[in-house]
């Protein structure tokens, strides 16, 4: 396999999303609100994902360290694990993209002051902690906890900060279903790879609570994300509160497959539900601007 291939394998494209969507969002209600800066939208999008391919190497390379990432994976292919990259290779793959990160991180810095500093220190520091470090999130049951927070308020308010230079209720409220969708990508995954997380010692929230419970809480965290576009409607902060709506079959039949597979069958819900985060999340910024 060619090596750009490889590290693209290693930056996980298809969680990529995962970090664009908070950043349109949030974009998309400060426009609503009459303040849009380019840049800003231009490098809080490019930290946001550098961030992110940075804590996907991160946890490539801690996983396998830790035992987690083993020849019994069920999931996608991890580089470290497969030796495609060495740990020395991922390891700098790691400080590259969050070093990139912070450059562009400056500007958002100049226009946003400290508050933003100390908003990507957090974000950096969550990415290397979520499965590095001597107390590792991840394998605390805390994972689903920082997703929400990183993914959903962070990134959604943070970036209508540096548009706006305030933070309004409208982004608190707009960052939840955004949180929620990708907490529920985190929950599939760790659905899928109880038996193995538990056999390694990764006590994530779905080795802790149980298969069943698991299925409830993505049920939750996919539910109560429709309700929130409503929410915005009722404070008068969005009128086409219906276009997130339209992803509402694609989530049902998500559902189902979450209440009804086991193992490897779940990668396609995997992949599924980032499909719906991403199309939530543009058609949810779509309706701040229409």
């Amino acid at each position: 396999m060619p090596k750009w291939r490889v590290w693209l394998m290693a930056a996980r494209l298809p969680t990529l999303s995962a970090a664009i969507v908070p950043v349109v969002v949030g974009s998309a209600a400060a426009q609503a609100q009459g303040a849009f800066n380019r840049w800003a939208f231009v490098a809080a999008l490019f930290s946001a994902v550098m961030i992110q391919i940075g804590t996907n190497l991160a946890n490539d390379l801690f996983d396998f360290q830790k035992g987690a990432d083993t020849a019994e994976r069920v999931g996608p292919v991890r580089v470290t694990q497969a030796k495609l990259l060495t740990p020395q290779q991922v390891a700098r793959g790691t400080v590259v993209s969050f070093g990139l990160a912070f450059l562009s991180g400056l500007y958002l810095i100049a226009i946003g002051g400290w508050p933003i500093f100390l908003v990507g220190l957090a974000a950096i520091t969550a990415g290397v902690l979520y499965t590095g470090g001597p107390w590792p999130l991840a394998y605390r049951g805390l994972g689903d906890l920082f997703t929400f927070v990183f993914f959903g308020p962070v990134a959604v308010i943070g970036t209508y900060y540096v548009h706006t230079g305030r933070i309004d209720p409208v982004a608190w409220i707009a960052s939840i279903p955004v949180g929620f969708l990708v907490t529920a990508i985190l929950v599939v995954n760790n659905l899928r790879d109880i038996e193995t997380d538990r056999a390694a010692g990764k006590n994530t929230l779905a080795v802790r609570i149980g298969k069943e419970a698991t299925q409830l809480q993505y049920l939750g965290l996919v539910a109560f994300s429709y309700a929130l576009p409503i929410v915005l409607y009722v404070r008068g902060d969005l009128s086409h509160y219906w276009l997130p709506w339209l992803t509402f079959p694609l989530s049902f039949l998500l559902i189902r497959l979450i209440f009804s597979q086991t193992g490897r069958a779940l990668n396609k819900g995997l992949k599924g539900t980032g499909l719906l985060h991403l199309l939530f999340g543009l058609l949810f910024a779509a309706a701040f601007l229409l």
